[in-house]
């Protein structure tokens, strides 16, 4: 019971036996329907077909103190019957989104946002979307899980914030208090008239991601989630990389309690949903190696993955459209989305090449089959190598050369298939093409030094001075800002792969198309997610390029690249290449915009220098 809850006085005879061990005995005292909403609408209007609320709830009693949270909740205006309900969760850093609820309410759900991380309107933890000045905020009254009270993510221990001041427990966790709010939120949503109180979901970003991990693992009455960007567990486990080691995050109190309570690995097993899990293959929030350990203990439930090559806490269209059709098959009865499509890795093979092989499920056709692998254990980091995929009769197959047998092997494969309809994600920032297909993506696999050399594995890849010929586009690549032209921005990562890393003194050669003159940033970046490695550094080079009609070459050498930090001294710990319209560094004052001049640049060639010995 929230009131009783935030008092204290119905944990007393568990805690002082010694706290909660699991995470069935940290919530087997909390029901989120029992205490009253206390709902106060603070403003309700129609738009677009919809109507909408800018409203505040209940949350608890925490230590004698009320804790309350704002929401927007939407629904259509005209209806026929109750309607399925989805519970959108805001990122670190956010708040309720409206453009969310609008998305919800223009395919036929209620939405409701709820804004966890308002708290006294202090910046960035704002009042919800479109709040008017004076409006009530949230405010979680003596305790705050809000990222102002950043130490409670990792921590147990007690503090003036904290549920308990004078003692470790679990309930000191802000993860406890917000998955706490959201529940109750559950309950706002299911009591609304115009709701299907069997029919709900829920999903979220990032720390959204994690919170609908989390509340889809204690709370039976979701029936469909999609975490993206978040929710995996193991984070306090300590991952071995080359170079080095990393730890997610380093748990204040009891290590095992915290990881009975409140790790994702201990929620995974009760979740009692279909989950659809989004991410970028090189998320620093949401490790995806860890991701798939996670998720394999849902069990009994469907589970389907969708990574987006090259990304970091993003994804692409086809990806993003993967979040609407997974909630319209479960929530509304719409189509079911194809089965995760079966891929096998073979490592004996009659060349000593490990081969994945892919088949696709129906019913949807198969546009196109994209197979990707690596050799760094590291998931934040590593370049994901596009292997040259052939149809067959009963899927595709992708042979995975090697350049040596002492890195392991990872390896994934990602299928699109065209959808029956196009679907409108125009509500959504970033996203106002309608989208034709959808991204589905198999398991991941990895086979470690060990078993390569026991199969036979040889090494067949020849080193070379290309780094790529863009025959594939930008397989191998990714773009920020794509298509406005004066920020655009394109990465890739494969210079921190040692097939194509540079040895010292060789010198980037790059082809470019451009009939305009601009001018463009070529940036590097050293141990990006590997402070195991070596300090994060940012080196810049700056250029004026002429137009041409033709073909150039620009010629890079380490030290035309500068930062803070000087000159860059060389290539071996460099993890990405950029080329930029428009840079700016962390922490770098802002600089004004030029404007792009002409169409976009293409670049038909990227190799080192010819004349030394690649290494």
């Amino acid at each position: 019971m929230a009131g009783a809850l935030g008092r204290g006085n119905a944990l007393r005879a568990r805690d002082d036996a010694g706290g909660p061990r699991s995470v069935e005995e940290l919530w087997a005292d909390f029901d989120p329907r029992r205490d009253a909403l206390e709902v106060e609408v603070i403003r309700e209007w129609r738009e677009d077909g919809g109507v909408y609320r800018h409203v505040r709830f209940l949350v608890g009693v925490f230590k004698g103190v009320p804790a309350r949270m704002t929401a927007i909740y939407g629904f259509p205006e005209e209806r026929r019957e109750r309607l399925p309900a989805v519970m959108h969760i805001h990122g670190g850093g956010q708040r309720a989104f409206l453009h969310e609820v609008k998305f919800l309410v223009g395919r036929g759900y209620a939405g409701l946002s709820v804004n966890w991380g308002g708290s006294a309107g202090q910046s960035p933890f704002n009042s919800v979307e479109g709040a008017r000045p004076g409006d009530p905020n949230t405010e979680w009254g003596a305790v705050d899980p809000s990222q102002l009270n950043v130490p409670g993510y990792n921590s147990i221990l007690p503090g003036p914030r904290q549920f308990f001041e004078d003692r470790e427990h679990p309930k000191n966790n802000n993860w406890y208090l917000l998955t706490f709010g959201c529940r109750r939120a559950l309950t706002f949503l299911e009591r609304q008239p115009e709701v299907d109180p069997a029919r709900l979901g829920v999903h979220g970003l990032s720390m959204g991601g994690n919170l609908a991990m989390y509340v889809a693992g204690t709370d039976e009455r979701v029936r469909a989630a999609v975490p993206a960007v978040g929710g995996q567990g193991w984070r306090w486990e300590t991952h071995r990389f080359l170079g080095g080691e990393a730890v997610q995050e380093r748990i204040a109190g009891d290590l095992d309690v915290f990881r009975r309570t409140l790790s994702f690995e201990s929620y995974a097993p009760r979740i009692r949903c279909p989950v659809l899990h989004r991410s970028g293959t090189n998320d620093f929030h949401g490790w995806m190696d860890d991701v798939y350990r996670t998720n394999a203990l849902i069990a009994g439930q469907p589970v389907r993955y969708a990574w987006s090559p090259h990304l970091n806490h993003r994804f692409t269209p086809e990806v993003a459209v993967a979040m609407p059709l997974w909630l319209d098959h479960f929530l509304r009865g719409g189509p079911a989305l194809p089965e995760t499509p079966d891929t096998r890795l073979a490592l004996r093979t009659d060349d000593g090449v490990p081969v994945l092989t892919v088949r696709p499920a129906g019913p949807w056709p198969v546009a196109r089959c994209e197979v990707y692998y690596s050799v760094d254990p590291d998931p934040r980091a590593r370049f994901w190598r596009s292997a040259d995929v052939a149809k067959e009769r009963e899927g595709f197959v992708a042979r995975l050369p090697l350049h040596a047998t002492d890195l392991p092997l990872f390896t994934f494969a990602n299928v699109h298939h065209r959808l029956p309809q196009p679907v409108s994600l125009a509500a959504l920032p970033g996203f106002s093409k309608p989208v034709g297909e959808v991204c589905l993506s198999g398991l991941l696999h990895r086979a470690d030094v060990g078993e390569l050399r026991a199969a036979g594995v040889r090494a067949t890849l020849s080193l070379s001075s290309l780094l790529d010929d863009f025959s594939r586009g930008l397989r191998d690549w990714y773009q920020l800002n794509a298509g406005n032209l004066s920020h655009q921005q394109t990465w890739t990562r494969k210079l921190t792969d040692p097939l194509h890393r540079g040895a010292a003194g060789r010198r980037l050669r790059l082809g470019l198309m451009m009939p305009r003159s601009n001018r463009l940033t070529f940036v590097v970046i050293e141990n990006e997610w590997r402070s195991y490695r070596g300090p994060r550094r940012t080196f810049a080079c700056e250029r004026e390029i002429p137009g041409a009609a033709g073909n150039q070459e620009i010629e890079l050498a380490s030290a035309d690249f500068s930062g803070p930090d000087g000159v860059l001294r060389g290539w071996d710990e460099v993890d990405q290449f950029g080329i930029c319209a428009h840079h700016a560094a962390r922490g770098e004052p802002a600089r004004p915009v030029r404007p792009w001049s002409g169409p976009a640049p293409t670049f038909p060639r990227l190799e080192w220098e010819i004349g030394r010995a690649h290494v």
